[in-house]
């Protein structure tokens, strides 16, 4: 409406402008000798004018600028479109009025004729005269219409502060509603809440005989939730009431809102008449100058008055969008006070029925009170029932007690029953699996021979009796007792043999020897390492275990020699005297037994004294190196030890003999590099392995001659391969691929001795007698010869204050009975040559 207003006062002021400017140009002919004069206060009147429509021009600015923030705030897109249009044809109109001065201006004659020779100048006195008193008139209603679009610029500010207040009321009415919502849903919880808890609590009543502590627990609960829901209704009557005072508050205000826009639309209603009384009025002065005057003046008058016209048009359509626009925003106000009052309405309706649910929760409080009082009396009768409860179950278990005392006597009696029936199921069971058992073990691949190992040996994983060699493209399979894979430890291996190890307590004679060629591990699986002992410390530990288990009944004696084999030639590794050369002989008892006459031996109690003893016998071994193996063994060790027990109450005596024999490494003169004597040395080894080879396919075949005397090393063994011992054979094989060959033979004459039959193995026992010993069925008589201390060479133990027996036996004063020999095959290379 002000852009409207300021736009009718510039089109006044510049229609007063021109026909000034139209006056000066007819007055100019008549009145040449005032013309200076009548032009000074032409251009003095006509820059106060410029200086006034530029000073409209601003506020016209100024006000166009508040339509387009009032017209962001109310936000109508097609009345936006429209005051865009309005504001263009508006600054059209300003460009064709500017032009209008410019051709006035231009079209002006020059001051050439005098105000004496005009026509006109009575005309142009009059005129001026006439435009000095609209002038005159038009200051004061100027002010007024400054007052008033000062008035009208502090009712659109206060207008743009009451639509604050409005979007602050809207945004307030929408926290209140979403409070009222939130509050809603709480007040839905808590009734859910309580009716679950009602519900639970009936379900709770058939299981309180059990539960008497939680009764009061529950009421509490129910207690506080109730006063709970109480706090949280008159919480939501005061949001509520705060929501009607605000409500109530903003109507109020717009009531006044809608006063003051009442008045000041009739404040304009009555400008805008007497702007358009006063443009009447000076469009009748002008039609007179301008029926004098130019007829090109007169159609760009017409223009101008059309142009206003135009412009109340467009300022009416203006009114009435905001017209339309303040009964919107009338509804929508009306339409969010009455949803936030059906919202209240909803709201007191759900609280009233939180409040018809906690009337109905008070009789189930007050029997939930009842029932825990009933089971209070309950739990205070409860420690008088837990004492006889207690007194009962100690009665109980008393009597459990002795029962099972009674049933664990019994169980014991059958453990002692079940051990003896054990102990003969496991001789028979050794027994049964053959005599002469044959285990392979395959060493693993050392540093520094990555580069010749090949994957040539694979086993089954579903029999592990079984091997396989793959050499010159065939697949060659092997069937033996047990095959042990390269990462099998030294545990699991003695685990297989230590069976046969503890039949030497029962007065069996045992054998285990280690066969295979140079630098297979013979040596590893049998000595092993400090950290890691082998077959004979293991099987030497396990028969001071059992020994000392038996103690209290029998009474053991554990002696100890060592032999080697060494080109042929006996040499007793634990006497003083080396270079003293020993003989196989047969005892002269009759018993048809051999003995070495001048074997020393020597008494152990413990496995530091064993310790001793393999020191003492490894320092007089015959080893050197080879191209083969850095340690190799020259000779055939054999570790003999002998267990003697008596039983201390029936006099009952056994003795048993466990043999183990370190063979030295078959190997091949070109591999080896072997010259001088270590070629005597390798001769005189393969030969004894070549006569314990035809010993073996001589058993095999069941000949009935056995070449035992070809060797002094199958002599020895004669005992135990002769049927009168349990025997069993570790052979170990290579994985290297330069080595298969050997491996191949070995296998082979594996699978030789697995096959012979020896017979059953006789245990060696007698009864106690005062004058002869009467042995029992398949036992051999044996007259212990006597034992005289010797101490162990200090220069050869590792303790000086450790003495062990030792007895040395020579044919002239005893007889020795060796009922077999084990030989115990050993290759010093400690398992791979390192």
């Amino acid at each position: 409406m002000s852009v409207f207003k300021f736009c009718g006062c510039v089109y006044v002021i510049c229609v007063c402008v021109a026909g000034v400017r139209a006056v000066q140009r007819l007055a100019e002919p008549q009145e040449q000798q005032h013309s200076n004069c009548l032009i000074q206060e032409g251009e003095q009147l006509i820059a106060a004018l410029r200086t006034q429509v530029g000073e409209l021009e601003e506020k016209l600015l100024d006000q166009t600028q508040e339509v387009e923030r009032l017209r962001s705030g109310v936000g109508a897109t097609d009345l936006e479109k429209h005051l865009e249009l309005l504001v263009v044809e508006n600054e059209r109109l300003k460009q064709e009025l500017k032009a209008c001065k410019t051709s006035l201006l231009q079209e002006a004659p020059p001051p050439a004729c005098t105000a004496t020779d005009c026509p006109h100048s009575q005309d142009v006195e009059a005129l001026r005269e006439e435009v000095s008193r609209w002038e005159s008139q038009t200051r004061p209603r100027q002010r007024r219409l400054a007052e008033l679009e000062q008035q009208v610029l502090e009712k659109a500010s206060r207008v743009e502060t009451l639509s604050r207040q409005l979007e602050e009321s809207k945004r307030h009415a929408g926290e209140m509603q979403r409070q009222l919502e939130e509050s809603k849903c709480q007040q839905g919880e808590v009734e859910q809440q309580l009716s679950v808890q009602l519900r639970d609590c009936e379900e709770e009543l058939a299981r309180q005989a059990a539960r008497p502590h939680q009764v009061k627990y529950v009421t509490e609960i129910v207690e506080v939730e109730s006063s709970g829901s109480q706090q949280a209704v008159a919480e939501a009557q005061a949001k509520s009431a705060a929501l009607q005072e605000q409500l109530s508050l903003q109507r109020q205000l717009l009531r006044e809102l809608e006063t003051q826009l009442h008045e000041s639309q009739r404040t304009s209603t009555q400008l805008r008449a007497q702007l358009r009384a006063d443009r009447g009025r000076i469009c009748g002065l002008l039609s007179k100058a301008v029926g004098r005057g130019n007829g090109e003046v007169i159609c760009r008058l017409s223009k101008i008055l059309v142009y206003e016209g135009e412009m109340e048009r467009a300022q009416g359509q203006l009114e009435a969008e905001m017209q339309n626009l303040e009964e919107e925003k009338n509804r929508v106000i009306e339409e969010a006070f009455i949803r936030a009052e059906s919202e209240m309405k909803a709201v007191h309706e759900n609280l009233a029925g939180v409040r018809m649910n906690l009337l109905t929760l008070q009789p189930a409080l007050r029997t939930l009170t009842c029932d825990y009082n009933c089971l209070k009396r309950q739990v205070q009768d409860f420690p008088f029932m837990l004492e006889k409860a207690i007194t009962e179950a100690k009665q109980e278990i008393c009597q459990v007690i002795g029962e099972v005392s009674s049933a664990n006597q019994e169980l014991l009696r059958k453990y002692k029953r079940e051990m003896n029936l054990r102990k003969k199921c496991h001789n028979e069971l050794v027994r049964l699996k053959g005599n002469i058992r044959v285990f392979c073990r395959v060493r693993p691949v050392c540093r520094g021979e990555h580069d010749s190992a090949e994957n040539m040996v694979s086993f089954d994983p579903e029999d592990d009796a079984l091997l396989y060699l793959s050499t010159k493209g065939k697949l060659m399979t092997f069937e033996l007792d047990k095959v042990f894979h390269p990462q099998a430890t030294q545990e699991e291996v003695f685990q297989e043999v230590q069976s046969l190890v503890t039949s030497c307590i029962d007065g069996f004679n045992v054998c285990i020897f280690a066969y295979g060629q140079t630098g297979s591990g013979k040596t590893y699986t049998m000595e092993g390492v400090a950290k890691d002992p082998g077959i004979n410390q293991r099987a030497l530990r396990l028969l001071f275990s059992e020994v000392t288990e038996k103690a209290p009944d029998w009474d053991f004696k554990i002696t100890v020699s060592m032999v080697e084999i060494y080109n042929e030639t006996l040499r007793n590794l634990l006497g003083d005297n080396q270079g003293e050369k020993l003989d196989i002989k047969m005892n002269p008892d009759g018993s048809g037994q051999l003995y070495v006459p001048g074997l020393t031996e020597f008494t152990v109690q413990s496995p530091e004294d064993i310790n001793r003893v393999f020191e003492l016998g490894h320092m007089n071994r015959a080893t050197a190196c080879t191209n083969l193996n850095e340690h190799s063994s020259r000779s055939h060790a054999l570790l003999i030890i002998t267990v003697a027990g008596v039983n201390s109450s029936t006099g009952h005596r056994t003795q048993g003999k466990l043999n183990l024999v370190d063979l030295a490494g078959s190997e091949r003169i070109a591999k080896s590099g072997a010259e001088g004597s270590r070629l005597r040395e390798a001769q005189c080894i393969n030969k004894s392995l070549s006569a314990l080879g035809d010993v073996i396919n001589a058993l095999r075949s069941r000949h009935s001659h056995v070449p035992f005397r070809n060797s002094r090393l199958t002599y020895l063994l004669s005992d135990s391969l002769s049927g009168d011992s349990k025997t069993l054979m570790m052979v170990q094989v290579s994985p290297l691929v330069s080595n298969m060959s050997e491996s191949v033979c070995s296998l082979k004459f594996a699978q030789r001795v697995r096959t012979i039959e020896l017979g059953n193995a006789t245990r060696r026992q007698w009864e106690n007698s005062s004058t002869t010993s009467s042995p029992t069925h398949d036992s051999v008589e044996l007259d212990s010869p006597p034992v005289t201390p010797v101490p162990l060479p200090i220069s050869r133990a590792s303790s000086a204050g450790s003495t062990l027996s030792a007895s040395s036996k020579t044919p002239a004063t005893r007889r020795r009975s060796q009922k077999s020999c084990v030989c115990v095959c050993a290759t010093v290379n400690f398992f791979c040559g390192s």
